[in-house]
């Protein structure tokens, strides 16, 4: 604790923050402790990540043999069930995230601080929220009580009694280890989420039809019939979809990425096993690739589930442990920016399906790839959340700079814009700056839009992509000028302000 505090207000005052990003540039590839933190939780994210776009990649292979026709109304359909589930599960996604970690270090810190209080008044209390005395120390308090004198059948009762202590104490940690934890914001991100996922599948089968005009599938297009008839069989996997995306960001609240991972692999497996059996032998078309990803889903959610189970308490005392409050107020600044991204990417798949069923195939297969391409970013923008989160929680301000500057000079070296912009999203998700995210995403949406209409009236298909490289520029600049100005919660690389008045920030940004 005295090494948190002592960081919490840095000792080398930055008067231009920008440079923060060129600070121990050497150490971009280090394995240090931070290194090595990193790559624990980007990795396995990053392979978690894949493992979805991937599967969609072979999907698309797989109905590719159908014909353009089919492979084109299941991209349309695929772009707007990807933009619901963004616009009703993403933002608490990011929000659990930065949330659990929060409450899961401040309880930890907390358990900490009793545990030290304890030790300072000679009283060593065994509770649910301390680590066990290992065996040595359950002897040795033993052996404190053994008179000078030991006769025969003293030994054989102090050997009984080291047994039991040894029995007892070993005993005493399995059930601590069992102990699930209290993380009400896990019951309420689960809570939330269920909802929203049933919603979205009301909303997708009963509006499917009108969504699909939208994007430029009209009544009498050879796309609308196979294109509904997916939408409407994948909205079913709705629910699923929502929870296991929450469960995710509980576990990556815990910097837990592998289990996720492990879901995701199963799942995303049994649907490319399951794609063409239903696709081919059974003769289902686009409703088998559907059902195989809808079964995909649900297996993803029930693994989580019951993983997460063993480690969190679920069921709240009563509903006032719940943080809906909370979760709604910076779920809808987050909301704002998921729909100002997700207009448009939507507009750009709609732009490519007016062109006809040619491009808005082509469009499907360079998205998958695009997406695919910045799986890397996405997982250390996992990492650089969970990490900063807990950084702030902690009021470790160096750890939470040097945490940013090591993922964003990673990325800076290896991938290109959109990668950058990829993961200042996390960090600014970490930092929880969920009002400024919001707002500049809007404003960077404005003028992508713009661009979207003027360049895809102009270059057509090639003007989309021009339009949406625009897109992740502004994107990237945006939270580029976040840290580099030292506004918000970043107001501490300037030594302008305490670290009173940047936990103060902090609180205003979430």
């Amino acid at each position: 604790m005295a090494e948190n505090t002592a960081l919490a207000c840095p000792e080398r005052k930055r008067k231009y923050p920008l440079f923060v990003f060129f600070e121990d540039a050497r150490s971009v590839f280090k394995l240090d402790d931070l290194g090595l933190e990193i790559l624990r939780i980007a990795f396995p994210a990053a392979l978690a990540l894949a493992a979805d776009p991937i599967a969609s990649l072979i999907d698309t292979a797989f109905i590719g043999h159908l014909g353009s026709v089919e492979i084109a109304a299941v991209g349309v359909s695929i772009a707007i069930f990807n933009q619901a589930s963004k616009v009703a599960i993403f933002p608490i996604v990011n929000i659990t995230t930065s949330f659990v970690a929060e409450e899961d270090t401040v309880k930890r810190i907390a358990s900490e601080s009793e545990k030290c209080g304890d030790l300072e008044k000679g009283a060593v209390k065994i509770n649910v929220t301390e680590e066990m005395e290992p065996e040595e120390t359950a002897v040795k308090n033993l052996d404190a009580s053994i008179p000078e004198v030991k006769t025969k059948e003293f030994e054989e009762e102090y050997e009984s009694c080291k047994t039991t202590a040894i029995m007892s104490n070993s005993a005493a940690k399995s059930k601590v280890k069992r102990e699930r934890r209290q993380i009400p914001s896990a019951s309420t991100a689960l809570a939330i989420g269920a909802v929203l996922g049933l919603l979205q599948t009301l909303l997708l089968i009963f509006l499917a039809k009108p969504l699909l005009g939208f994007m430029g599938v009209k009544a009498g297009s050879a796309m609308l019939a196979p294109a509904r008839k997916y939408l409407t069989l994948r909205a079913l996997g709705s629910p699923a979809v929502a929870l296991s995306l929450a469960m995710q960001g509980v576990f990556r609240g815990f910097k837990d990425t592998k289990t996720p991972l492990y879901a995701t692999v199963a799942g995303d497996t049994t649907n490319i096993i399951l794609d063409p059996i239903f696709i081919f032998v059974c003769h289902l078309g686009v409703s088998g690739a559907a059902i195989a990803h809808v079964l995909s889903q649900y297996l993803i959610s029930i693994i989580l589930l019951c993983k997460l189970m063993k480690q969190v308490d679920l069921l709240p005392p009563t509903t006032k442990h719940m943080q809906f409050s909370k979760f709604l107020k910076s779920g809808f600044l987050i909301l704002a920016r998921v729909l100002a991204a997700t207009i448009c990417v939507t507009l750009a798949a709609s732009k490519a399906a007016r062109l006809g069923a040619t491009p808005m195939a082509a469009f499907q297969v360079c998205l998958q790839v695009w997406l695919t391409s910045s799986l890397l970013s996405d997982g250390l923008a996992v990492a650089g959340q969970a990490i900063l989160a807990c950084a702030f929680a902690e009021k470790d301000y160096e750890k939470a700079t040097a945490a940013a500057r090591r993922v964003i000079q990673f990325v800076a070296g290896t991938q290109p814009i959109n990668s950058l912009a990829f993961v200042f999203d996390g960090i600014n998700y970490g930092s929880f700056d969920f009002a400024y995210s919001a707002y500049s995403m809007v404003m960077v949406a404005a003028a992508s839009i713009g661009c979207l209409f003027l360049l895809s009236k102009v270059y057509g298909f090639i003007g989309i992509w021009i339009a949406l490289s625009i897109y992740m520029m502004l994107r990237a600049s945006a939270g580029f000028w976040r840290v580099c100005s030292g506004t918000g919660p970043w107001r501490y690389l300037r030594g302008k302000t305490s670290s009173e008045d940047t936990d103060s920030a902090v609180s205003e940004s979430s």
